[in-house]
């Protein structure tokens, strides 16, 4: 299907006309911050300022977003834990505050505060439990009901398999310099409403330019540059266990990591720093200056750091150290009908291919793609490149069930030049131009009924390139 990039030649403008319209009598807190309209199915905002400011900002700018965003994930946990909202708002309080240092609260409290100011009763226990909504659903819960075996629900719980990536630089790639591209899976009932592109610019730290959903400080799909010139992505690693309740929210290091790397080292040993198990990933990193890539696989037990000046790294949700896959996963590594291992092979085949012609347009391409290497036919399913569970007779256990109502939500590559500039392409939808339709889904499977009234379609939008506006650093 023809797929086009488009340059956002029209954001300067636009930013400045939002600048120039606003009221006066504006609150103080929002002198630097602005909300474009919605482009190809993505919101841009600018946030900029004190971590109570830019907090501030982020509450009142996407208020009406983030109001829906929580009833959605409360809905999924609820559905996928059995546990209700109170359960991890009281988690949020207990388990997470008292280790989350205070820029990042205050930064979260602004939002409550933000909220507030357009009339929405969210609390603080809400935005920080929807900040560590990826650690605690599942990490967390199977930590807890280990220690209550008498509240147990006795029901399989694993981490979704989210996400196809790659980087690659050296011989790997059309001009030697680094290119990193990455598309998001998660289930459409929230990866519909993953389609915030934040513009941050603190007062301490470098200014990051990251995709993002309403309401959450970091990423959470986590893609995104700073201006220190590091690019960073990741994929889970599939069917992995552990959790340490004394450790740094995952959200926390993940913001941090994104804000004040300078190098690989520095990112490296952030994410590691108090490091809680929550939402274990391999990491997918680059830094434009030196054109080295790194992956960090980051388990609770296990962390293993490779780095490279000429080749590639992917990520599938397969793990990689044969130490962390015995000892914090439960993964059938010789099963290539798993997705994962499905994805693995099909990245090394795309990798070997495009050896030496790797750009953006072929990052995009790739992200696109609907080859099955475990059956060798082009159709799209839960182990493409470009996820379509929906499409799955098998679905992609023990994450989603047959025909589960998840897989790519969105897309974004960027390589060593647009880094310099701050920006990256972006496609909101299947990359591969295939349309959902929530209506015709439900009516052919009627079990996934409860995500009726929010379930909505979720179309495919062009590829679009976004850019910070001020390419200062901090």
């Amino acid at each position: 299907m023809r797929r086009y990039t488009l340059t956002v030649s029209l954001l300067l403008i636009v930013a400045t006309l939002a600048l120039l319209s606003r009221p006066r009598g504006r609150d103080p807190r929002l002198k630097s911050a602005f909300r474009s309209p919605m482009n190809n199915g993505w919101i841009y905002v600018h946030l900029q300022g004190t971590p109570t400011e830019i907090g501030f900002q982020h509450g009142f700018l996407l208020a009406p977003e983030i109001a829906e965003a929580q009833k959605v994930i409360a809905l999924e946990m609820s559905q996928d834990t059995k546990k209700d909202w109170q359960f991890f708002r009281d988690a949020a309080s207990t388990v997470l505050w008292p280790h989350i240092e205070q820029e990042y609260r205050d930064e979260l409290q602004g939002i409550v505060t933000g909220l507030s100011a357009r009339g929405m009763k969210l609390e603080l226990w809400d935005v920080v439990a929807m900040n560590a909504w990826l650690e605690m659903n599942p990490y967390y819960v199977k930590w807890y009901e280990k220690q209550h075996p008498a509240v147990s629900q006795n029901r399989a719980m694993a981490p979704g398999e989210r996400c196809s990536a790659f980087v690659a630089t050296g011989s790997y790639t059309k001009d030697g310099r680094v290119v990193i591209g990455h598309n998001a899976w998660t289930g459409y009932l929230d990866g519909e409403r993953w389609n915030i592109i934040f513009d941050l610019v603190p007062v301490q730290g470098h200014r990051v330019l990251m995709d993002g959903f309403p309401g959450l400080i970091h990423s959470a799909d986590d893609f995104g540059v700073n201006s220190a010139g590091i690019l960073i992505t990741e994929t889970t690693i599939s069917r992995f266990f552990g959790w340490n309740p004394d450790g740094i929210p995952e959200f926390v290091r993940a913001r941090k990591a994104m804000q004040y790397s300078s190098s690989i080292e520095d990112f490296s040993r952030i994410m590691a720093d108090g490091n809680n198990g929550g939402y274990a990933n391999n990491w997918l990193v680059a830094d434009r200056k030196t054109n080295e890539i790194a992956s960090l696989e980051l388990g609770l037990k296990n962390v293993n750091l490779r780095r490279s000046q000429d080749g590639y790294f992917t990520g599938a949700n397969f793990p990689v150290n044969e130490k962390l896959i015995h000892e914090e996963t439960e993964f059938p590594v010789s099963d290539m009908g798993v997705s994962a291992n499905a994805r693995r092979l099909r990245w090394d085949q795309v990798m070997a291919e495009y050896k030496g012609k790797l750009d953006v347009v072929v990052g995009q391409r790739l992200l696109s793609d609907h080859y099955d290497s475990f059956t060798g036919k082009n159709e799209p399913n839960e182990r493409t490149l470009c996820g379509h569970i929906d499409l799955s007779p098998r679905g992609s256990p023990p994450w989603q069930p047959e025909f589960g109502v998840a897989g790519t939500v969105q897309a974004k590559v960027s390589n060593a030049a647009m880094a310099e500039q701050m920006s990256f392409t972006a496609s909101m939808g299947h990359p591969c131009g295939i349309h959902f339709k929530a209506a015709d889904h439900l009516l052919r499977h009627p079990e996934f009924k409860w995500q009726k009234g929010y379930l909505r379609d979720m179309n495919s939008f062009p590829w679009t390139t976004f850019s910070a506006l001020n390419q200062s650093s901090q």
